[in-house]
């Protein structure tokens, strides 16, 4: 490919090629296969002028992006559809279009057209109003419709055209708005639902499983979908069992036990078990887009805040006509009537309530969070609870080995190589740390047990030399499988379980040794907790798997005073629960699968960078960098999104208010009036769409910055 670099500043490149150098769908191809390399973040491509601008992690990449693109032929120029992010952006693209539209065709109307084509337009345009009006009449419903119509009708009938001009505008302009906004939260729901799968594991007549692609399954294909697997296609279970999450379909936070004959739908989640699936529906087919069908139909995605704009804009209606009689009343003057008439408090109200949500959810987004609607914004605002998952959210997720003990037979290295022999099977967090441990001592294992069982957040059974193998939680060997300990196991145990986290290893019905883990907490939580607090979190709460003992350890260096200790997954939807049956709105913060139910419950979820895809699926906010410092900019946001739609308010009621009292006094003419208004209107947008946190999160930036140097260095030493 030829091109040109216009811009070079670091970790952000642009490069031109030249109009013509592709199509807009060829440029979706060129974003896709620029982003299959881990080293950059973003590639955006614009047909019109043949630019791509590429971010990437770091400036030594640099020359690694330049011989891609100079590697870039005709042949790898393909068609295809925009992801999430190239959708929600040629949606702004449009927004932004439409809008420059009406602004120009107002500029020339104003500038070059003779007085009367342009009231002979503004007549034209008031059709459509008069028209809302009438229809509110007839329905009985004094609301902003039939104010609006009235203001309008009132200053045709005074020949104040120009007023009638100036207001009809504003309020196309806060109807396109509106229209953005809810879009956009439509199409961020949307994408998170999407499912973006390119291959599946089919199975033959023969049993065999072959990778295909996801375009070439058929109905009747049987499919195998393995645990933590998002499945693809609404059919019916011809094999296997599974715990099914279906919150995406139902709501309902739990999974589903799902075996042969039972029907299972595109979306949900498999947490454990594996399922072979016969394939009845899918694609445009499947039940999922059918609910996303009825999400781009849906009115129910509005913020609060801009429902209760609405509500306060038509509740005052009928106290603006009041006024506007009074007026007229005791004055019998039609001039100074309509002066009350044309202050039109809805449409200031209606205009800069949307762009402060969506100004927000933007800066949210430069941030590198997603937002799935502005209610989760403005719900995230008002909670006064925040519930914490331990691992991978407070902690690192990165636990270590720290010491092997052997209980039994087993000599201390048999114990750990063993134990990775089970736990390699599986990818959480502490099965790695095992593994990782043993392969650091240099302790190689043959496979020499049976095929393995996951429980979740329990362990894991198999059979280990024709002897019954479990190595899990405390619960599991002690309580399910009734494996015995002695009152010197017992005191060794309550020596470890002070400062670490355990993992048991039973054999034959025995306990033959314990692995200590630890988990070390993230340098900034603690400061993070504080911050929170201060800006109006009440309560601080922590969720872990983890014995009492680590529990409070962690809790007391967090400074957090309200913990729950060896919790189940299924109990943390119930504490959720629990806390919203008091009366509290809470906030909940995982990354993993066992988290998914508890964000299905919390009135709003935050979901990690590293979390799993179930998390990411079910939660309402995603973080998209790994620092808990986010949650403290996305409180300040969302804060300063409602003080700033609160003081709009204020300052709306008071200018008007005002614009009412001097035109019931006759000390303001109507056209001054609406002229004010108007001007009143423009500048509370423009103030509506400045940004809350500039400059207000460069001390935790800093912060952050140092614990980032401090961990390097550790890491170093």
């Amino acid at each position: 490919m030829k091109y040109q670099i216009v811009y070079d500043n670091g970790t952000r490149l642009r490069v031109r090629s030249g109009r013509n150098a592709f199509t807009k769908t060829e440029g979706y191809g060129i974003s896709s296969l620029l982003l299959e390399y881990d080293f950059i973040n973003e590639a955006v491509t614009s047909h019109r002028n043949g630019s791509i601008l590429i971010h990437y992690h770091h400036p030594k990449d640099k020359s690694k992006i330049l011989q891609i693109l100079n590697n870039i032929s005709i042949n790898d120029l393909k068609d295809e559809k925009p992801n999430s992010k190239q959708q929600l952006k040629d949606l702004s693209n449009q927004f932004l279009l439409k809008l420059s539209k009406k602004i120009f065709r107002r500029a020339i109307m104003q500038i070059f057209l003779p007085v009367p084509i342009k009231n002979a337009i503004t007549l034209y345009k008031s059709i459509g109003f008069i028209m809302k009006g009438i229809d509110s009449l007839t329905s009985f419903a004094v609301d902003v419709d039939l104010l609006d119509a009235s203001a309008v009708s009132g200053s045709l009938l005074k020949k104040e055209y120009s007023s009638a001009s100036s207001m009809m505008f504003l309020l196309s302009i806060s109807d396109l708005l509106e229209e953005y906004t809810i879009q956009k939260t439509k199409d961020t729901l949307k994408n998170s639902l999407s499912l973006n799968i390119s291959t599946v594991w089919l199975v033959t007549d023969e049993g065999n499983e072959i990778s295909c692609p996801i375009e070439d399954i058929r109905k009747g294909d049987n499919v195998k979908i393995y645990m933590g697997d998002i499945i693809p296609v609404d059919g019916k279970v011809v094999s296997g069992e599974a715990m099914v999450n279906e919150s995406t379909m139902t709501g309902e936070p739990l999974a589903v036990y799902k075996n042969q004959g039972m029907t299972v739908h595109a979306g949900t989640v498999i947490e454990e078990g594996n399922l072979i699936i016969q394939v009845y529906s899918i694609n445009n087919e499947t039940r999922l887009n059918k609910i996303i069908h009825l999400i781009e139909n849906s009115e129910d995605l509005k913020a609060d805040a801009q429902s209760k704009a609405e509500k306060l804009a038509d509740s005052i209606v009928p106290y603006s006509f009041f006024t506007t009689f009074l007026t007229y009343l005791f004055t019998g003057d039609t001039t100074k009537a309509l002066s009350v008439l044309m202050v039109d408090f809805s449409c200031a109200i209606k205009l800069t309530t949307p762009l402060s949500i969506l100004s927000a959810m933007k800066e949210a987004n430069e941030y590198r969070m997603m937002i799935k609607g502005g209610k989760f914004l403005e719900k995230y605002a008002t909670a006064d609870t925040i519930v914490f998952d331990k691992t991978g959210t407070l902690t690192n997720a990165t636990p270590q080995v720290v010491d092997v003990i052997s209980m039994g037979s087993y000599s201390r290295d048999e114990i750990l190589k063993i134990s990775a022999c089970i736990e390699e099977h599986f990818a959480h967090s502490i099965a790695k740390a095992i593994v990782k441990q043993a392969e650091m001592e240099n302790l190689h294992h043959e496979e020499e047990h049976s095929e393995v069982e996951y429980i979740v957040a329990h362990g894991i059974a198999t059979t280990y030399k024709e002897k019954r193998a479990v190595i899990g939680s405390k619960h599991f060997l002690f309580d399910d499988e009734n494996i015995k300990f002695t009152s010197e196991q017992e005191s060794v145990i309550r020596e470890k379980i002070e400062d670490h986290s355990i993992v048991y290893l039973g054999i034959d019905g025995k306990l033959e040794g314990i692995i200590c883990i630890d988990d070390p907490v993230r340098e900034e939580a603690e400061h993070v907790i504080s911050e929170l607090k201060n800006l109006g979190i009440e309560n601080v709460i922590m969720l872990t798997g983890d014995s009492e003992n680590a529990a409070r350890s962690t809790a007391k260096r967090l400074g957090i005073t309200q913990y729950k200790s060896q919790v189940l997954p299924e109990d943390k939807a119930s504490i959720i629960e629990e806390l919203q049956g008091d009366g509290k709105t809470v906030i909940m913060v995982g990354d993993g699968i066992n988290d998914s139910p508890a964000l299905a419950v919390a009135d709003v979820s935050v979901s990690m960078m590293h979390s799993s895809d179930i998390a990411r699926e079910v939660s309402d906010i995603s973080l998209l960098s790994d620092n808990l410092f986010d949650l403290i900019t996305l409180r300040k946001l969302s804060a300063g999104m409602l003080d700033k739609i609160n003081s709009n308010y204020r300052r709306i009621i008071g200018i008007n208010g005002s614009l009412i009292v001097l035109g019931m006094f006759g000390l303001m003419p109507p056209s001054m009036s609406s002229y004010i208004h108007n001007f009143s209107t423009m500048a509370l947008s423009a103030l509506s769409t400045k940004s809350v946190l500039k400059g207000e999160v460069e001390d935790e930036d800093k912060v952050s910055l140092i614990a980032d140097i401090a961990k390097n260095e550790i890491a170093e030493a």
